[in-house]
């Protein structure tokens, strides 16, 4: 066994363990080490790819550094209680809204560590969380989550009580979280290795920073731990009868009257604020006809699910930028980065009703593409000759290509 745990972790015989006792025994560190569950652990984080952590190695540099004989050392200090997890490298990326959104990249080897204690935990946390939560659980998803509320409108539901839980993730309780995780976690090993990961730093522009509070996005574990810490939350809704959907730490509640949202709203953040230790943004937070919600980059029109308009803009900008001659690749790479993101917006946004958005949307991008190829011609000539070779007769051609008429009015005639 010692031998079979400390082999290189493979990818194959992949198992999924379903049990829930092993929370309340004294070996649940094992059950998390062992190899089958940490060859599960690093085929996800090999699929997921992503970026290095602050030692700068990559996904494709951990299988050779795993078999140099650092993996069976990983795992003896792991067993001893000696394992001190790597700071997170910080980054930021853009947020619809226009701000910015901090993702903390743990190292390969921590992301394999804390991917093999999620697989382990969420067996047992998950079965009891809310069937009101959406967010990074096992088949469950944004959409369900988008539907749930989109039902609930339909029974008469007309107010929506948005709440913005301001940065949660930087602002999580660690004390509270981990009272949380230990009703059902008994072995104190692996309580203090989740508390040693909460507490393991974060690296701004080479300044390391203490993380005293937060649970930093980017991480396999942060989902989890999110669900735990927000699922008191979901239950004291429960309790109180409310109609709601909930994902990750974006929420709306569905009530029958402005009076009615305003109340939920208080009391709501009262219970946040003084349970959870949480804060809410009394700015974003408020009371509004479903058809100025937004949940989820979507709003809710005549009991339809429809994008919102922020959803649309984000689209737009997002096809203007790979439609941009000034990207300085391909046009054949060009269109299949456009391509990709088309496809991964529409497999998400395409539950939205609306046939002739769609339809106006397509034009527009067709629009897009006809322009990036005229503006990549740019001479006269080029036109010309670029468009006879796609059957455009030769007069139309030159008269198109030596017109002083603006791209985007040649690109939409006919």
């Amino acid at each position: 066994m010692s031998d079979l745990n400390t082999r290189m972790p493979s990818g194959s015989d992949v198992i999924q363990r379903t049990d829930e006792q092993p929370a309340f025994s004294e070996d649940l560190l094992e059950s998390i080490l062992c190899t089958a569950n940490i060859a599960a652990a690093w085929k996800r984080v090999r699929a997921n790819k992503g970026a290095a952590g602050i030692d700068g190695m990559t996904i494709d540099d951990f299988p050779a550094w795993a078999k140099d004989g650092n993996w069976p050392r990983i795992l003896s200090e792991l067993r001893s209680e000696q394992y001190q997890p790597s700071p997170v490298r910080r980054v930021e990326i853009n947020k619809p809204d226009g701000g910015k959104r901090q993702l903390g990249i743990p190292t390969i080897v921590d992301r394999v560590i804390q991917q093999a204690i999620a697989q382990v935990l969420t067996p047992i946390f998950d079965p009891t969380f809310s069937d009101n939560s959406f967010g990074f659980r096992p088949n469950r998803n944004g959409q369900q989550a988008v539907k749930q509320v989109q039902g609930i409108i339909k029974t008469g539901r007309r107010y929506a009580v948005d709440v913005d839980l301001s940065k949660f993730f930087d602002r999580v309780n660690h004390d509270l979280l981990m009272t949380h995780l230990g009703y059902k976690v008994k072995d104190k090993r692996v309580l203090r290795l989740i508390k040693r990961y909460l507490r393991a730093g974060v690296i701004d522009n080479q300044f390391y920073s203490e993380s005293r509070e937060g649970v930093p996005q980017g991480g396999p574990l942060s989902p989890l731990l999110a669900n735990i810490m927000l699922d008191p939350l979901d239950k004291e809704l429960e309790k109180r009868g409310h109609r709601f959907a909930r994902y990750a730490d974006d929420f709306t509640i569905l009530v029958n009257t402005p009076r009615a949202g305003e109340r939920v709203l208080r009391s709501i953040s009262r219970f946040l604020s003084h349970r959870l230790k949480l804060i809410v943004n009394t700015v974003k937070s408020h009371v509004v006809k479903v058809s100025e919600s937004k949940f989820l980059g979507f709003t809710f029109k005549a009991g339809r699910i429809q994008w919102h308009p922020k959803t649309l803009l984000k689209f737009k900008q997002q096809v203007r930028r790979l439609t941009n001659r000034n990207w300085g690749v391909s046009m054949q790479y060009q269109l299949f980065k456009l391509s990709q993101y088309l496809r991964g917006w529409i497999n998400y946004f395409g539950i939205a009703s609306g046939y002739q958005r769609c339809v106006d949307l397509d034009h527009w991008i067709r629009r897009r593409v006809r322009m990036a190829y005229w503006r990549q011609w740019r001479k006269p000539r080029t036109k010309v000759r670029s468009l006879m070779k796609l059957g455009v007769h030769v007069q139309a051609a030159v008269a198109c290509g030596i017109t002083s008429k603006g791209d985007y009015v040649i690109v939409s005639s006919d």
